[in-house]
């Protein structure tokens, strides 16, 4: 049982929960999530199951897109409405400002982790020490936001936007950035993740609806391929003549594709055998020496 699953994660359960609860219904050990939802948080949580568990990475470096409620006024220690209030504020709702602070986050630019996080620090988790009352330095993190929409205002201290963004934003590290842009103070009220990569809301299945789906026998219908799941990325097809060295985790050159798509130097690529199988995933790579281009493993799905 090699694939993945597109849950929808409820509030009240972590994103270990999921993958117990998932483990436990497809009886397999080998599960995993592709990027951690917060507890309070909802939607959609990619789980991948089997061989397709190699492919975790990948899909947790595709963009996301959530539905945020954003509570101006006050500033809380999580950054969202689980924590503490530390400081409120007196403001006049605005929302002409409010959409001209919006545009400044578009783009790329650094933003720097909550202490409450699940990112590791000499081998202790940020929130584990925020619960201690401790506070360390962190590096602020690479990330870029590719739209905000506002979805709906209920003044005079709510709004609701919808967030495209990179792998390793922080919803409520954004809330709470832009209440303090606008002098107002924020939290994240609310989160809901509305996509991830091809994954999307509205395919999501519920853990009650897949215990239900895997008693009924149907686990193929919520199953969706290795191959299916990084359909984004470009193919190659190898000969049988060289199968071995794909099977084999060797390098392949081109005079050995059958089927190639035009791959840029250095991009990541599927690896296929003669029978259609997906075997690997691949870096396009030109070698100087041959003059010849080539296809070198990352990793083996066998």
């Amino acid at each position: 049982m090699d694939g993945v699953i597109n849950i929808y994660k409820e509030r009240g359960f972590t994103s270990h929960d999921v993958v117990a609860v998932v483990r436990k219904t497809l009886n397999t050990k080998k599960a995993g999530h592709t990027g951690t939802l917060d507890p309070d948080a909802e939607g959609v949580l990619p789980v991948c199951v089997g061989q397709a568990t190699k492919l975790a990475d990948y899909i947790m470096a595709e963009r996301k897109s959530y539905r945020a409620e954003i509570t101006f006024g006050a500033e809380t220690t999580t950054q969202d409405a689980s924590g503490e209030v530390i400081e409120k504020y007196d403001f006049r709702f605005d929302e002409n400002a409010l959409r001209n602070v919006l545009k400044e986050f578009i783009g790329p630019q650094r933003q720097l982790p909550p202490m409450y996080s699940a990112i590791k620090v000499n081998g202790k988790k940020l929130y584990e020490l925020a619960r201690e009352g401790k506070e360390i330095e962190r590096k602020a993190r690479e990330i870029e936001i590719y739209d905000i929409r506002i979805v709906d205002i209920f003044p005079p201290d709510r709004a609701v936007i919808d967030v495209d963004c990179s792998k390793g934003t922080y919803i409520r590290t954004l809330c709470s950035d832009i209440g303090k842009k606008l002098g107002w103070g924020a939290y994240m009220s609310s989160l809901t993740r509305t996509a991830s990569g091809r994954f999307l809301i509205e395919d999501a299945v519920k853990l009650d609806e897949l215990k239900e789906i895997a008693k009924n026998g149907g686990i193929d219908s919520v199953l969706i391929t290795p191959d299916r799941a990084l359909a984004d990325y470009k193919r190659i097809t190898v000969g049988k003549k060289a199968e071995k060295y794909l099977y084999n985790g060797g390098k392949i050159y081109d005079r050995y594709f059958t089927c190639a798509a035009k791959p840029e130097i250095n991009e990541t690529v599927l690896g296929y055998d003669s029978n259609g199988r997906l075997v690997g995933i691949y870096t396009f790579l030109y070698d100087k020496e041959k003059d010849g281009f080539y296809i070198k493993p990352v990793r083996l799905m066998l």
